[in-house]
């Protein structure tokens, strides 16, 4: 697991490529990260599934409750089929530009 900051978001980069413990160390040091948006990278992990990501699900909910963004980042998944409880995008980029749209509705009270 590797962790960088930028600004006020921070990006957790799966480095060992299992899904499940990383799930398992990011729930768990959650508590460190509620303040900031969250990108779950796991676009190194091409043997990611759907049924993984979904796993993601409870992390979300509970980082969203706290006002801030959570975006998983993951490659050859059919975003289609991607629960609404989650967000899910191919890129880092695209990561940060959903973040920076979810920050200027927070802005405005939506």
């Amino acid at each position: 697991m590797k962790v960088d900051q930028k600004g006020h978001t921070t990006i957790i980069k799966d480095t060992q490529g299992d899904v499940l413990s990383f799930l398992e160390k990011v729930t768990h040091e959650h508590n460190g990260f509620k303040s900031q948006n969250l990108i779950l990278d796991l676009s190194h992990d091409a043997s990611a599934t759907l049924k993984e990501i979904k796993l993601f699900s409870d992390v979300s909910k509970l980082h969203r409750k706290g006002k801030k963004s959570l975006v998983i980042v993951a490659e050859n998944i059919d975003f289609n089929a991607i629960p609404t409880t989650l967000i899910v995008v191919p890129s880092l980029l695209e990561a940060h530009d959903i973040i920076a749209m979810e920050e200027i509705e927070r802005d405005l009270g939506f």
